[in-house]
């Protein structure tokens, strides 16, 4: 793929959340080419430069995906510790449910996380997604309305 083919790729795959700029993009693909984990091949109808892993860079990237499985596993495990310690900068008997609430949230979207790997279906993520959006507009007008006071 070329730098520009990468950067539409990112962005389709993280539903537009992340678009890297080309600033980014370009000098790590000419690490990777410096490195012996790509090469160039020659350029396609466009004209624009595409990059091939090596079996060096296959090897690398495969590596890379083990480190970001394990890294991920990290966070399954640390995340619900992380909410339990959510505390506002107060400790507000308040906040008891919150937090109780939002470990439940992180956990639920872990167990979802393993589920969804095969088995996620266009109307599953459509769902998941009409649920958080729902969630999102009423905790905004929450937070909007802590603000007002």
């Amino acid at each position: 793929m070329s730098g520009a083919e990468i950067v539409e790729e990112i962005e389709r795959e993280t539903g537009g959340r992340w678009k890297p700029s080309s600033g980014s993009i370009y000098p790590l693909l000419a690490w990777l080419q410096d490195k012996g984990y790509t090469n160039e091949s020659p350029t396609g109808e466009s004209g624009m430069k595409q990059y091939v892993l090596t079996d060096e860079g296959k090897t690398f990237f495969e590596e890379q995906v083990k480190f970001g499985q394990k890294f991920l596993k990290k966070l399954e495990f640390l995340a619900p510790m992380l909410v339990g310690g959510f505390q506002f900068g107060i400790n507000h008997e308040n906040l008891r449910g919150v937090r109780g609430s939002a470990k439940r949230v992180v956990k639920t979207f872990i167990d979802l996380r393993a589920a969804m790997k095969d088995n996620l279906t266009k109307q599953d993520a459509e769902e998941i997604a009409e649920i958080l959006n729902d969630c999102s507009k009423k905790l905004e007008k929450i937070a909007q309305r802590i603000k007002e006071k």
